[in-house]
């Protein structure tokens, strides 16, 4: 193992007990950041619900600051944190490590949010590992495969992903997504990671049948609460450049379905960042879905569809594990 990577034991919501691997962050890092998660130095924000609405939160090991509570002139959520810049994330960690019994509630049993809620735009890559772009009969790519997903598509944590009424076959993909801090336009691929902010992790639930109604994918991948996404926003300093060299695995039902490298992307996040602003404007707050690993569940046979009572687990090296239990729509 790596001397940077460590074995860490994660208490699963009613699974069990999942070994999941930790990013160790430098020394000067962790000094920096005052090793706020037990010992890491690993700035990760939440948002979760309250009775007051969502909430922005600080991790800080079995607890979580809320920030409204902690400090009133901090953003409420990540993308006004965002846009403020810098400053504002060191006055977020200053405000958690001061922070009263008030503003401290546990991590367990908190009711999660996706990561940012409503991104102006949610950006995907498909095909973008070859040997997902060969099991589903695609040559591989010379451009990436670019779509989009609206915020309805979302959903937090230990959230339910529902299966609609109107497909069987909703499928998994284990996706890390790279989260935008600035604002920028033709952005040139040696300055590109300058404008992430941090990474997170998705489950890019998809609904085969209306994926392949047309040449279009975008309807099958926008049925509601289909897009899992959590738990963590992890600040980008605080991983490999790129989020490179990362092992990505999906589960569902404990059984390993994908399991590969984000070394192995065909198009990296700065070299998509470059591309992507060819065409439009990147904002803070952004998210960029980064494409999904070959073992998806079309292209077993049979065909594995995620159904009601499953649960579906994404990991991904040093971020952690997005855990989604599968419902069935309910008719209105």
């Amino acid at each position: 193992m790596p001397a940077n990577w460590y074995a860490h034991v994660d208490t699963a919501v009613n699974i069990g007990v999942v070994a999941t691997m930790r990013y160790r962050a430098p020394r000067a890092v962790a000094a920096r950041h005052k090793i706020l998660i037990k010992g890491i130095g690993i700035m990760r924000f939440i948002t979760f619900q309250t009775e007051d609405g969502p909430r922005l939160g600080l991790r800080q090991g079995d607890e979580v600051v809320d920030l409204a509570q902690a400090d009133a002139s901090l953003p409420r959520d990540l993308i006004g944190l965002l846009a403020i810049g810098g400053d504002a994330m060191e006055q977020a960690e200053k405000s958690a490590e001061s922070a009263g019994a008030e503003a401290r509630v546990p991590y367990e049993g908190l009711h999660f949010l996706p990561v940012i809620p409503n991104p102006s735009k949610i950006i995907c890559l498909g095909l973008n590992y070859a040997a997902h772009a060969a099991e589903g009969g695609h040559d591989r790519p010379t451009y990436p495969s670019i779509f989009m997903r609206g915020a309805n598509s979302l959903t937090g944590h230990l959230q339910p992903i529902i299966r609609p009424l109107a497909s069987e076959q909703l499928d998994y993909e284990a996706e890390m997504v790279a989260v935008v801090g600035k604002t920028g336009r033709h952005v040139k691929e040696a300055d590109a990671l300058n404008m992430i902010a941090g990474y997170s992790i998705f489950n890019e639930g998809s609904v085969r049948e209306f994926q392949r109604k047309t040449s279009q994918w975008s309807i099958g991948k926008n049925f509601d609460q289909t897009g899992g996404f959590g738990p963590d926003f992890i600040t980008a300093d605080e991983m490999p450049p790129g989020g490179a060299g990362l092992r990505i695995q999906s589960r569902l039902n404990g059984e390993i379905m994908q399991d590969d490298n984000t070394d192995n992307m065909l198009f990296p996040v700065a070299e998509t960042i470059a591309i992507l602003t060819e065409c439009l404007t990147l904002q803070p707050g952004d998210v960029i879905v980064t494409g999904t690993p070959s073992g998806v569940g079309h292209a077993h046979t049979p065909p594995v569809w995620m159904k009601d009572g499953d649960v579906c687990e994404i990991e991904i090296e040093g971020m952690g594990v997005l855990r989604n239990p599968i419902k069935d729509e309910v008719p209105i």
